[in-house]
């Protein structure tokens, strides 16, 4: 997942990484939101859900203390690390200074 998560972060359009877990009840929350906002802005942005129980190197490597924890990435790059759950206008006003 390494190698391949490294790839995906590279794009040049933003990718907005869902830390979540299974047990996580404002994960739960979080997801519907995520779908709009992807539903909305299309081929524009890409959004990726890693589970920090499987995937817990993923999550040491970014400090990923709480979840839900957003990160957004363009061009491998860092643009937006938060945790909690975010609204969709939230969402939509980061992404515009990102785009």
């Amino acid at each position: 997942m390494k190698a391949n998560f490294d790839s995906i972060i590279s794009d040049t359009k933003p990718v907005i990484i869902d830390f979540h877990a299974l047990w996580c009840g404002p994960c739960k929350v979080q997801s519907p939101i995520l779908k709009e906002v992807a539903n909305e802005l299309g081929e524009r942005v890409r959004v990726i859900k890693i589970d920090v129980d499987q995937n817990q190197d993923i999550a040491a490597r970014y400090q990923i203390q709480s979840v839900p924890t957003l990160m957004i990435f363009k061009n491998g790059e860092i643009k937006y690390k938060q945790p909690g759950v975010h609204t969709k206008q939230q969402l939509m006003n980061v992404l515009t200074t990102i785009f």
